[in-house]
């Protein structure tokens, strides 16, 4: 079977997969010294905006429950977190951000943010941009679940992207004006 598939957008699709891992790689390098991972800093930032029960973090960060579960158990261990049984719902648990949980986000930003080049001849408004098309570009595969995650200080730019009213499960559609 031939592929007509344009030469240059199969280059660019290992490049962004290579970059991807070299991104990952980076951060995790400089996460492991805090005792954080990935999935422990975007934890951490969605309850930056205030407490929320699991499922709400786990909606508001994309991922299942379940998976969310293990990641808390840990933040927890460590005093970043807080989990209290829900006053009226006492099968529910709130999840809160402690002084600790604070200040290793804050710390885990400036790791990331020291991780990556400082090259000013990379065009990172326009690399973002483009990433961004490219995503939303993407036909929707076998694992809806799989969505790029929108930082709290990042969400009015699916806005500015045309994108309104909560996220979908797996995939955002432009809305027409």
């Amino acid at each position: 079977m031939t592929s007509n598939l344009d030469p240059d957008a199969r280059n660019s699709y290992r490049l962004i997969t290579v970059a991807a891992r070299l991104v990952q790689r980076r951060q995790d390098d400089a996460l492991a010294p805090l005792g954080l991972t990935r999935a422990a800093v975007i934890a951490l930032e969605g309850l930056t905006a205030g407490p929320l029960n699991q499922e709400q973090l786990a909606e508001v960060v994309r991922v299942q429950s379940q998976t969310l579960g293990r990641v808390l158990t840990r933040l927890e261990g460590s005093g970043h977190i807080s989990r209290t049984r829900h006053s009226t719902d006492r099968r529910q648990f709130k999840v809160e951000l402690t002084e600790a949980g604070r200040a290793a986000l804050e710390a885990a930003k400036q790791a990331e943010v020291d991780a990556y080049p400082n090259d000013p001849d990379i065009s990172w408004k326009i690399l973002q941009d483009e990433l961004t098309k490219f995503i939303w570009a993407v036909p929707p595969g076998r694992d809806q679940e799989v969505v790029p995650f929108v930082a709290p200080e990042h969400r009015t730019a699916r806005k500015a992207l045309g994108f309104r009213g909560p996220p979908l499960r797996g995939r955002d559609q432009p809305q027409p004006e």
